[in-house]
């Protein structure tokens, strides 16, 4: 660190050049191949500025040009992995991680530079580390319990090229809403199996049910076998949803979103509405995993950015059953200036 500030001393645009660069490879990885235009748009810049910059870096022989458009190369691709250490310096995410992880009671932050909610690679590299993070946590007969979202959808679509080397059963946890089949948990839970090279069940049933269906449901054997499995997952990746996001979702109907907000829920998991201090508001009858069920689970991660579910975040995180938090610069910045994490 202290040669970056060295460096920094020495030369003062060096942050604005690494910054303007880590984010145009970023881009150039999360959208290749991607033209010149569309680079121009993403990032908010002109095509004049973008096309002295695909110069450089093409002389660099960190980017290849086709028909397509612009892809990274090789190089490019290590370049970039060497950047993000620099960035993550720069923007002194190791100090955010360890503050936080104190203030918020969470065994560990992993926090990734950019913001979901402005950046357009910042969901992407969400997606990426929590991938890294699995692959390096996962060992020869796990079980991994996954629930549904955006978040987790493209975490899912996320892991790197070659073969996870254990023998991994993923295991959908909560029902679907009946919304978009991609973001559902099954579906997640068929396309982490894919990638980590393992197996995967299902979970044939609603979320949200009446009470009165809910025992009926849960005498189904393949729904309680699925679901009893997911109970002895040796680690459970689970997303964060904004109170108002998630009620949309579930088709809540205006009057009863407006109740929800005006009871100070802010965030969502499991079927729970949670107000800023963890304390929960609303509860939905659904079928899956309980919040309850989380003691059990050896490792719990939660993952979720943009700097709108920062609220979200610290509800969750308040209930104390987290031990790993996966996620990027937005939430963590707007985390810091709230009155309880100062």
């Amino acid at each position: 660190m202290d040669s970056l500030v060295a460096l920094q001393q020495l030369v003062p645009e060096l942050e604005e050049y690494l910054e303007r660069r880590y984010t145009l490879l970023n881009v150039i990885r999360n959208l290749a191949p991607v033209g010149r235009r569309q680079l121009a748009t993403q990032i908010g810049s002109s095509e004049r500025i973008i096309r002295g910059e695909l110069d450089l870096l093409r002389e660099q022989g960190l980017i290849i040009t086709s028909s397509l458009g612009v892809s990274l190369s090789p190089q490019g691709e290590l370049v970039l992995s060497s950047l993000q250490s620099m960035v993550r310096e720069f923007h002194d995410l190791e100090y955010l991680e360890q503050t936080l992880a104190k203030a918020l009671g969470v065994g560990r932050m992993i926090i990734v530079p950019g913001d979901a909610d402005v950046d357009p690679g910042g969901k992407k590299e969400l997606a990426l580390a929590t991938a890294r993070f699995l692959q390096d946590t996962l060992r020869d007969g796990d079980i991994l319990a996954v629930t549904g979202g955006t978040t987790l959808a493209q975490v899912a679509e996320s892991f790197p090229v070659q073969e996870f080397s254990g023998r991994v059963t993923v295991v959908p946890v909560r029902g679907g809403l009946g919304e978009d089949v991609k973001i559902q948990a099954n579906s997640i839970a068929a396309r982490f199996a894919e990638g980590l090279g393992g197996n995967y069940r299902l979970l044939h049933a609603p979320e949200d049910v009446l009470p009165c269906y809910v025992e009926q449901i849960l005498s189904e054997p393949r729904i309680r076998d699925v679901i009893a499995l997911g109970r002895r997952a040796n680690v459970l990746l689970h997303g964060i949803g904004t109170a108002e996001e998630m009620a949309k979702r579930r088709g809540f109907d205006e009057e009863t979103i407006m109740k929800l907000i005006a009871e100070g829920a802010v965030g969502e998991a499991f079927g729970c509405y949670f107000d800023a201090q963890g304390n929960i508001v609303y509860n939905t009858t659904s079928i899956g995993l309980r919040l309850e069920d989380l003691e059990r689970i050896p490792l719990v991660i939660t993952v979720g950015g943009g700097r709108s579910k920062a609220w979200a975040v610290m509800s969750v995180l308040s209930r104390g059953y987290c031990d790993v938090c996966i996620t990027d610069e937005g939430v963590a910045r707007r985390l810091m200036t709230l009155k309880e994490i100062r």
